[in-house]
């Protein structure tokens, strides 16, 4: 997630390449991290005696796995200056972060991968004693991959099931579209390419002519014809059903992840 956010970053030249200090877990992924856009940043493993030039950034991101935050927090030692952590770790609590990393001021993020593309969604929640200057700077940082939100964290885990992993299933039910264009007699690569874009229309005129789905729906079915068949299929599918379940699961596994 972190490289999704500071690769549009610095391939737009929002950021300079020596204004980013990455800090991976492995010798071999910051060999391979040293490629592209990245390649003149300063990158260390872990490992490294000199990894620990992170904690004098002003502004630190953690993307890692929640399950590895005990870990992680035990390799920071107090530092001077109330430096401002940004977190994108599904389900760990600004009360957790706090405790875990007392010497740093905490924020929670939850962005999205669409960021890549400037097209993202970030949630943000703040912790105590963030200085309008600290919440400019972690604004601006997603501001420049994408819309940016303020949230109150309890809404955090139904956001990131929506925004996050939507894109998963976004991606399911564009290969789905796909898989029946092939059947129905369009070549692969021909049959990828219209599912991308009839998603991608259809979300810009939802978004862009603030049309509610059912709107859009009833726009296209016609009396008898091949769209309400299609219809019809999906709901004896229960395709809906499911949507909402995936989308409910994830939150609810956001929420044991804390």
């Amino acid at each position: 997630m972190a490289q999704a956010l500071i690769e549009p970053l610095l391939a737009s030249g929002s950021l300079e390449p020596d204004q980013v200090l990455a800090v991976v877990g492995r010798p071999e992924s910051a060999a391979a991290l040293k490629q592209g856009v990245f390649a003149r940043c300063i990158i260390h493993a872990a490992a490294s005696a000199d990894s620990a030039e992170v904690l004098k950034a002003p502004l630190q991101l953690l993307a890692i796995k929640p399950q590895q935050v005990e870990l992680a927090a035990a390799s920071f030692p107090a530092v001077e200056g109330s430096p401002l952590l940004v977190s994108v770790l599904a389900g760990v609590t600004l009360s957790r972060l706090q405790r875990l990393f007392p010497s740093h001021r905490v924020v929670r993020a939850v962005p999205n991968t669409p960021a890549l593309v400037g097209q993202g969604l970030t949630a943000l929640a703040w912790g105590e004693n963030i200085s309008p200057s600290q919440r400019q700077k972690v604004q601006a940082l997603f501001s420049g991959v994408g819309e940016v939100l303020q949230l109150p964290e309890e809404k955090l885990d139904a956001f990131l099931a929506l925004t996050s992993s939507g894109p998963a299933f976004v991606a399911l039910v564009a290969e789905a579209m796909a898989d029946g264009a092939v059947a129905a007699g369009l070549p692969r690569d021909l049959a990828h390419r219209l599912a991308h874009r009839t998603l991608a229309g259809s979300a810009a005129l939802l978004d862009q002519r603030q049309l509610h789905p059912a709107t859009l729906k009833d726009m296209v079915t016609s009396p008898g014809g091949t769209t309400i068949a299609g219809v019809r299929a999906l709901e004896r599918g229960g395709m809906r059903s499911a949507l909402m379940e995936a989308v409910i699961a994830a939150a609810e596994r956001s929420r044991e992840l804390a």
